[in-house]
């Protein structure tokens, strides 16, 4: 059984900054890429960052030059740090990877974690 535990959600004035955790657990073998989703209410999910095995990454154009992904492939665990966050940024975000156990490879989609950007 594999899962996704996301943490570091919460409310934040404009201007301010999170840093987003999801680590992976279970029988895991491998874990290719891992992303950042988010969905607004009345919107659909949005791809927020990507990053590849190998760390190569990429950014929807909203956040580039303020958030941040990384990986730490030791501890199964993908980061999103969010700087000047806009109440634009208000969302559900949701982890993403695909994982390979010793039996398949599949996409797997944690719970989800609320940002609130408001004063």
């Amino acid at each position: 059984q594999v899962q996704l535990v996301e943490s570091g959600g919460g409310l934040v004035q404009p201007g301010g900054s999170l840093r987003l955790s999801c680590a992976a657990s279970g029988s895991i073998f491998s874990i290719n890429a891992m992303a950042w989703y988010r969905q607004a209410p009345g919107k659909q999910r949005e791809l927020v960052a990507f990053i590849a095995t190998g760390g190569s990454t990429r950014y929807a154009d909203s956040v580039k030059g303020r958030f941040t992904i990384s990986r730490d492939n030791a501890k199964n665990t993908v980061y999103l740090q969010m700087n000047s966050l806009k109440p634009e940024d208000t969302a559900v975000y949701y982890c993403y990877a695909t994982i390979v156990t010793v039996t398949t490879g599949a996409p797997y989609w944690g719970q989800g974690t609320q940002v609130t950007v408001s004063s």
